[in-house]
C-alpha cells in the first residue's frame, strides 16, 4: 500500500482490487471459466476479422462495422479480464491510482464507443431493409468510415472528461476497491473530496450515451418490423428477421446491464451483485458477438470455410 502524505493527511496512490472476495472457494472455477471465455471471445473476433478482410464478398457496410465491434471488443475484454484473472490467482491485485484511472478511462471508452456503433449498426439494417434501391447511396464508404470514426471519438472524448473530474478527487482513506476491475462507482466511493461534480456528470453523460442510441435502436427496429411484415412469408422475411434478432441479442443484453449500473445503480443491493452484473457486459455479452455471427451466419461461415480450403490447398501444394 503505497501512500504519501502531504501536511496531516496522507493520500492513497495505489488501490487493491479485492475481486470476488466473497467467494474464495470458487476462485479457481471463476479462473477456468473465464480463461474459457476469454481466450473464445479473442480467438472468435479474430476470426471475423480474418474472415471479412479476407473475402471480397464480405466487404460490406455490415461487416465494416462487424469488423469494428469485433476489434473494439478485443480491447474491451482485454482491458478488464486479465486482470480479472489474475486476481483469481492472487486473491487481491495491486493497481496504481493512475494505472486505475487508465483502466476505467480505456474500458469507459470503449463501452461509450461501443453504444454508439451497435445504434450504427442497426441505423445500417434499418437503412438495407427499409430503403435497398438507395442503400448503397446512403451508406457508402465515406458515410461507414465517418460513423465509425464518430463512434469511437466520442468514447474517448466522454470518458475523458469523466476521468479527468476523477482524477481532481482525493483518496485518503481506505484503498480496497470492492470489484474486479476499476469502475467508476467503487472508486469515487473511496474519495475523501465530494465526488457530487464526478457523479452528476457521470449520470447524464450516461444518460445520454445510453438512453440516445437505445431509443434509436428500438426505432430502427420497430421500422424493420413493419417493412419485414409487409413481405410475403418466406426465405426474405427469415433472412430478415434472423439478421436482426441477432443484433437484437447482443443489444439487449449490453444496454440492459449498463442501464442498470450506471442509471439505475441503487437498484443493486449488494456489492456481490453489481460484480455479477459488471461480468454480464465485460465477459458474457462480449461472447455473443463471435457466437452469433460465427455459427448462425451462413455468409461468415462460407468465408472461413473457404479460407481454410485455401490454406490447405497451399499446405499441399
Amino acid at each position: 500500500m503505497e501512500i504519501t502524505f502531504t501536511g496531516n493527511q496522507s493520500t492513497i496512490t495505489e488501490f487493491i482490487l479485492l475481486g470476488f472476495s466473497e467467494l474464495p472457494d470458487l476462485h479457481l472455477l471463476f479462473f477456468i471459466f473465464s480463461t474459457i471465455i476469454y481466450i473464445t471471445i479473442i480467438l472468435g473476433n479474430m476470426l471475423i476479422i480474418v474472415a471479412v478482410v479476407s473475402s471480397s464478398g464480405l466487404h460490406t457496410p455490415m461487416y465494416f462495422f462487424l469488423v469494428n465491434l469485433s476489434f473494439l471488443e478485443i480491447l474491451y475484454t482485454s482491458t478488464v479480464v486479465p486482470k480479472m484473472l489474475a486476481g483469481f490467482l492472487r486473491k487481491k491485485e495491486a493497481i496504481s491510482l493512475a494505472g486505475c484511472l487508465l483502466q476505467f478511462f480505456i474500458f469507459g471508452s470503449l463501452a461509450t464507443s461501443e453504444c454508439f456503433l451497435l445504434a450504427i449498426m442497426a441505423y445500417d439494417r434499418y437503412l438495407a431493409i427499409c430503403y435497398p434501391l438507395h442503400y448503397t447511396l446512403l451508406m457508402g464508404s465515406k458515410q461507414c468510415v465517418c460513423l465509425v470514426v464518430t463512434a469511437w471519438l466520442t468514447g474517448f472524448v466522454v470518458d475523458g472528461l469523466v476521468v479527468v473530474l476523477m482524477a481532481q478527487l482525493k483518496f485518503c482513506g481506505s484503498n480496497h476497491i470492492n470489484h474486479f476491475y476499476c469502475d467508476f462507482m467503487p472508486i469515487v466511493g473511496l474519495a475523501c473530496s465530494d465526488p457530487q461534480v464526478a457523479q452528476a456528470t457521470t449520470f447524464i453523460l450516461s444518460v445520454i450515451c445510453l438512453t440516445i442510441p437505445f431509443g434509436l435502436i428500438l426505432i430502427s427496429y420497430a421500422r424493420i418490423l413493419m417493412a419485414v411484415l409487409k413481405v410475403p412469408t418466406g426465405a426474405s422475411r427469415k433472412k430478415a428477421f434472423s439478421t436482426c434478432s441477432s443484433h437484437l441479442a447482443v443489444v439487449s443484453t449490453f444496454y440492459g446491464t449498463l442501464m442498470v449500473m450506471y442509471i439505475a445503480p441503487s437498484a443493486i443491493h449488494s456489492q456481490l451483485l453489481s460484480k455479477v452484473f459488471a461480468l454480464l457486459y465485460t465477459v458474457v455479452t462480449p461472447i455473443f458477438n463471435p457466437v452469433i455471427y460465427t455459427l448462425r451466419n451462413k455468409e461468415v461461415h462460407q468465408a472461413l470455410k473457404k479460407l481454410l480450403c485455401n490454406k490447405q490447398q497451399g499446405n499441399s501444394a
